[in-house]
């Protein structure tokens, strides 16, 4: 059973050092679109990992974009929505480098 606790909350990205605001729904940078593995159910920050997620691909779902994340520590992979605040030049690179890396 999916649980989501929304959780609001500004953070340092620890990959690129961008200052996000979070609206209870932020879940990545919006610069450079990776993560944190510290959720276990959205919002719950029950995760021990603590391992940077990053993006390493793109899906499209109803019209929407959908970044998937896996974590550098552990590689549990998850989905996340990309959000309209994210820079979009940064997740046509997640796709392009998805793309590349298909083509072997």
């Amino acid at each position: 059973m999916k649980k989501f606790a929304r959780t609001t909350e500004n953070f340092v990205c620890e990959h690129c050092g961008a200052e996000v605001c979070g609206n209870g729904y932020t879940n990545h940078c919006p610069r450079c679109l990776y993560s944190k593995h510290v959720d276990v159910n959205p919002g719950d920050r029950a995760e021990s990992c603590g391992g940077l997620m990053e993006p390493v691909g793109i899906e499209i779902k109803n019209g929407r974009y959908i970044l998937i994340h896996r974590c550098l520590k552990c590689g549990f992979t998850r989905k996340n929505k990309v959000d309209d605040a994210d820079d979009f030049n940064a997740v046509l690179e997640v796709a392009r480098r998805q793309t590349n890396s298909l083509k072997g």
